[in-house]
């Protein structure tokens, strides 16, 4: 059960106003950041100085999560944390290799704990008590759902009785912009356009986002509101190669098709897809491909966040899974931002272009990564 939410984004800071910016374009071309970060509403000075802004994202979602979800009634050694990233804290390992630089000896005893990948899982672990299995997936830009998924399978296979899981990332920087544009993934525009035939490649974002997972008993025993339901979820990996989708989508289809049968769907059940939807070619044709083959006639309604949240690569999984979360809270679909003329080649029948109510139903949440690594999430109402 998902008792609460975190997020921190490019299109807004908090839960509430990250729906109310999935909804707009953003203001100008990328890279897509969060505006004005202070952390210190829910970090004081002294400690955020000594953390990453990778893991002050993450500090900042976790505590929005916990708000909503209330205290935790359940022995704090039996709650997991399950935090992803991608590239983890890059701002303090480009601080460090720039000291390395220089002749002034002195460097901070922090920079490696900061620049650590499980730093953010570490810091929430030590700050709520919290003394289950706690660890990093780091699985490039599948990493956010893995570790929902993760979080899933420590509380079904009895280790934990409650999980915060989620990703974070801070890498939207000029290093790791010149590493993706030498591997022609990044948007030269700076706009991203999942599905469009003028898309151009992704756009870079960062940001985080935290799902408070707990058993049905457990929420149920202290009243929680329960606001969805993870019905299950499938990771694979195409064995391709170390960028490129596999060119018929192998790994993706069994992906999905893994997931729904761990959740016990048929494709007929399934009522809407948050698509990985980078808006690099391959990416969304490879995915577009994958979800005509397997649903066929029976297509939901289909939408892409990252034309307002940009690619934040291992926290993209997680805020996509939020953004499911409250399209099932509030019965809305998000818009597929960025779309004006659709591939001819993608032969999606319904892409979300404008926010839409729907009667709530099975979702699922799609995440491709370099490396190959695919992993689904499926979501829906909590039924009682």
């Amino acid at each position: 059960m998902v008792t609460g939410t975190g997020a921190v984004a490019a299109p807004g800071t908090g839960t509430d106003d990250l729906w109310k910016g999935l909804q707009l374009p953003p203001e100008g071309p990328g890279p897509y950041l969060v505006k004005n970060w202070d952390p210190e509403p829910w970090i004081p000075l002294r400690e955020h100085r000594r953390l990453d802004r990778f893991t002050q994202f993450a500090m900042m979602a976790a505590h929005e999560a916990f708000e909503q979800s209330g205290p935790l009634e359940v022995e704090p050694n039996r709650v997991a944390v399950s935090l992803a990233t991608g590239i983890g804290g890059l701002e303090s390992l480009e601080a460090l290799v720039h000291h390395s630089d220089e002749d002034d000896p002195r460097v901070s005893p922090f920079l490696i704990p900061m620049m650590m990948a499980n730093a953010a899982a570490a810091a929430i672990s030590i700050k709520y008590g919290f003394g289950g299995q706690v660890t990093t997936p780091v699985v490039a830009c599948a990493a956010g759902a893995q570790s929902v998924l993760d979080g899933l399978r420590q509380i079904q296979w009895g280790y934990a009785d409650a999980a915060v899981a989620g990703g974070t990332e801070a890498a939207a920087r000029k290093s790791a912009a010149a590493g993706f544009s030498a591997a022609r993934a990044l948007s030269p525009s700076g706009t991203a356009r999942p599905f469009d035939i003028d898309r151009d490649g992704f756009v870079m974002g960062e940001g985080a986002a935290i799902l408070i997972l707990e058993a049905e008993e457990a929420a149920q025993d202290r009243g929680a509101t329960i606001l969805a339901e993870v019905l299950g979820g499938a990771s694979t990996a195409d064995a391709h190669h170390i960028t490129a989708p596999h060119p018929g989508g192998d790994g993706a289809e069994r992906a999905i098709r893994l997931a729904l049968a761990d959740a016990g769907l048929e494709v007929d059940e399934v009522k809407y897809i948050n698509a990985h939807g980078t808006g690099t070619d391959l990416n969304d044709k490879t995915e577009g491909l994958v979800i005509e083959r397997i649903f066929g006639d029976t297509q939901p309604a289909v939408s892409s966040i990252k034309g307002t949240t940009g690619h934040g690569l291992g926290a993209s999984g997680s805020i996509e899974a939020v953004a499911v979360v409250e399209a099932i809270r509030r019965g809305e679909l998000p818009p597929n931002i960025g779309l004006i003329n659709q591939d001819p080649e993608i032969h999606l029948v319904d892409i979300v272009r404008e926010p839409r109510e729907w009667e709530p139903g099975p979702a699922l949440s799609n995440s491709f990564g370099f490396g190959g690594h695919n992993t689904v999430l499926a979501f829906g109402p909590y039924l009682g």
